[in-house]
């Protein structure tokens, strides 16, 4: 916009061919804009990603509404200004000028009828006169038998703290011919609050005075409506991230404390026996990264000189599943220490989870290796049974009585006793090691990962150390596509 108006300006009229183009293009654009926000609102409500991007649609539709509307004020032209000559000749200095009419163009299809409306306005300064055209008379919510406001009268519609930026504003423009680009709130006799865009400039007679002051005044209070919900869903999208990141560093930290700090083998000599324990264990996480959740394994010497050895997984993910998850864990360790079974541990963890304040659900499987005859006692709660691998050829071990962790109030748990032969080599895995399925076959994931297990056993009888044999499974098994973290520890009995 130039900085001032003389009265006798040109009114320029742009090719209508071409801004009849630009206005088809903008019409087709918006339908396809309008068809994504459709899709996005079909979509589930509480997600922050799905508000987001609805939001984002919505300030997007109606900016391209305001386009629509501004090409097609371009196409119309500004209203014959004949008025203006009439008023430099002689005598006519005190006529007061009719309105300038704001030309809209059609709606666009869909289109909020309300946003960006524009009208006009003109306060001529030698006649005290004041026209506006009737959509700024909608605009105020005022009719013609109300008339238009003066320049006097105009700030008491603002709120208090947007009069001084138009007082300014004005002031500037008749004083120092300044353009008018400011931007503030009415409250309308019906108590509605609109957000009012006003660009204007003044109007010079032939001695280079200001003569009037025009503008254009426009309803944006659904753009900015738009534009505030957008910054409102983009700041909490980026909260529940750093949510989101600062629990998945938590849990990660709470894991990496509660496992065993050994990622390698862990040669664990029996005292007063010949046999030696050969271990090794790797955590496999979700494909996503972010599904922290509550496996774990561990390994413990007991004074006895037997040991302990157990994987296990709670349900759930992030803080408050590795919390149960190290509840557990320490739980499992110190009654271990008092020399319970495997049968009464899990017992003893039923009963820890059916009385906690925040209910869950777990499965566990834990066996104790006594050196002096060999013998491996273990017990489960709805999880799959070790598998051992024997001269190259493995096979799942026939399962006692045991149900989930936390389902149900004094469950009894079952126990049995399998031999052990030098060479022997022991799989515990937790559930989630197979890649989930989706569809009919989502039913025989536990059985195929037990079967794909089993098949590695040749290659288990090759490898030398129970870590290469972890890294077969990782190999195997450490898909890209994994839903849910898992964790495999695998023990070799010299």
């Amino acid at each position: 916009m130039p900085p001032h108006l003389h009265e006798d300006r040109a009114t320029a009229k742009p090719e209508p061919g071409t801004v009849d183009a630009l206005i088809s293009q903008t019409r087709q654009l918006r339908g396809k804009v309008d068809a994504v926000r459709r899709d996005a609102a079909a979509e589930d409500e509480e997600d922050p990603q799905l508000r987001w991007q609805r939001a984002l649609c919505d300030l997007a539709v109606h900016q391209l509404d305001d386009l629509g509307a501004h090409l097609g004020q371009l196409r119309d032209g500004l209203p014959d200004l004949g008025h203006r000559e009439a008023a430099a000749e002689p005598g006519a200095a005190h006529a007061a000028p009719p309105p300038r009419e704001v030309s809209l163009p059609a709606p666009v299809p869909g289109a909020v009828q309300a946003l960006g409306r524009a009208g006009s306005a003109e306060w001529n300064l030698v006649t005290d006169g004041v026209q506006w055209s009737d959509e700024l008379y909608r605009i105020f919510g005022r009719t013609r038998e109300d008339g238009p406001l003066t320049l006097d009268e105009l700030p008491s519609w603002l709120f208090a703290e947007d009069q001084q930026t138009l007082t300014a504003a004005v002031t500037g423009c008749l004083v120092d011919a300044r353009p008018i680009d400011c931007e503030f709130r009415i409250v309308r006799p019906d108590g509605a609050v609109r957000t009012v865009h006003m660009v204007g400039e003044p109007v010079l007679d032939a001695a280079g005075a200001t003569a009037s002051m025009w503008a254009v005044l426009r309803d944006v209070s659904e753009l900015r409506r738009s534009q505030r919900t957008l910054r409102e869903t983009r700041d909490s999208l980026q909260r529940e991230r750093q949510i989101a990141q600062t629990e998945r560093r938590l849990a990660v930290e709470l894991q990496e404390a509660v496992l065993p700090p050994w990622r390698g083998s862990l040669r664990f000599p029996q005292e007063g026996g010949p046999t030696t324990i050969d271990l090794a264990a790797h955590y496999l996480p979700s494909s996503t990264g972010s599904l922290v959740g509550g496996d774990w394994y561990d390994a413990l010497q007991l004074p006895d000189g037997s040991a302990l050895l157990t994987v296990g997984d709670l349900t759930g993910h992030g803080v408050s599943a590795t919390s149960g998850m190290a509840m557990l864990l320490g739980a499992l360790r110190g009654m271990a220490m008092t020399g319970l079974d495997p049968a009464p541990l899990l017992g003893g963890l039923n009963q820890l989870l059916d009385s906690s304040a925040q209910p869950a659900l777990g499965s566990a499987l834990c066996c104790r290796y006594r050196p002096e005859d060999r013998s491996l006692v273990w017990a489960q709660a709805g999880h799959p049974a070790p598998l051992l691998f024997r001269d190259g050829t493995g096979r799942a071990l026939d399962a006692p009585e045991g149900v989930l962790l936390g389902a149900t109030s004094g469950a009894q748990y079952g126990q049995v006793t399998e031999r052990l032969l030098p060479g022997d080599l022991l799989v515990l895995h937790t559930d989630g090691l197979l890649p989930r399925r989706s569809g009919p076959v989502a039913a025989s994931d536990a059985g195929a990962a037990v079967r794909h297990l089993l098949g590695l056993g040749p290659r288990f009888a090759r490898a030398r150390t129970p870590q290469e044999c972890v890294r077969i499974v990782v190999e195997e098994l450490g898909a890209p596509e994994r839903e849910d973290d898992a964790c495999v520890l695998i023990a070799a009995f010299h």
